[in-house]
């Protein structure tokens, strides 16, 4: 049993208060990703999926930066690609990946991907990481490698593979691309993303240094049992949280 399952996230009887906690979370995980220096250009995506029309996404408009993005400038997108809430463009390729993780896993409610230096790095690897720490072994068993993924993915059938590849896992490693991470709440998924950057840094920092000792198979999957359940990922992001809205209130206009 993981340590955090006693902190759960909250329950809304109104649809509308929904929403609103879930964009709420989604302007302030784009915030931290951009503070943390995961904005690229006009590169990343992370989408939360509607309370109500669930096969609808929430996503960031195409071209603004993400620490400047509140909750207003979020976008609504239907099944087809079109925006029903918001006036800006979309990224084709949010749609084309984001559109297939949210259909094949009828589970997960975010997804999040950015083009961040230490994930580009190891992708360009083509290899899953090691449980080299304990914060490495939240996704031991827990990640897939998606080898096909060497230019920008704009193509539905594209992101059907990656989905694919996906499978179960909570993270995917996009070969020479970078890596993407779902979850039950928009908290967990920022914070799943956050983690696999770190990782994937270590394990660079670690390899360039030397020969890592890598952690047992049996004590990694108990590790992965205490730290990688979907309450600790969510139980882990709201202290980011609650700094980044303290010190930027204007992202939840």
């Amino acid at each position: 049993m993981s340590k955090f399952d006693r902190f759960q996230p909250p329950v809304f009887e109104q649809v509308e208060e929904e929403r609103l906690h879930r964009k709420q979370r989604l302007a302030a995980a784009f915030r931290l990703f951009g503070r943390l220096g995961f904005s690229e250009e006009v590169a990343g995506h992370i989408t939360v999926r509607d309370p109500e029309f669930t096969d609808h996404f929430w996503v960031n408009p195409f071209g603004k930066y993400f620490g400047d993005i509140r909750v207003s400038d979020l976008l609504l997108v239907d099944k087809e690609g079109e925006v029903v809430k918001g006036d800006a463009l979309i990224n084709q390729a949010a749609f084309a990946i984001h559109s297939q993780i949210h259909q094949a896993r009828r589970d997960i409610i975010a997804a999040a991907h950015a083009h961040s230096i230490y994930g580009k790095a190891w992708s360009s690897l083509g290899r899953l990481l090691d449980p080299l720490t304990q914060d490495s072994c939240a996704f031991y068993e827990d990640h897939a490698l998606f080898h096909d993924c060497t230019d920008v993915v704009l193509d539905t059938c594209e992101g059907r593979r990656i989905a694919e590849a996906l499978s179960q896992n909570k993270a995917i490693i996009l070969r020479n691309h970078g890596i993407l991470t779902v979850g039950h709440t928009v908290d967990e998924a920022a914070w799943w993303y956050i983690s696999l950057e770190q990782s994937c840094q270590a394990q660079l920092l670690a390899e360039a240094a030397g020969r890592p000792s890598v952690i047992k198979h049996e004590t990694a999957r108990l590790t992965h049992s205490q730290v990688g359940a979907p309450s600790g990922g969510w139980f882990c992001f709201q202290p980011l949280y609650n700094r980044i809205v303290r010190e930027e209130p204007d992202l939840l206009e």
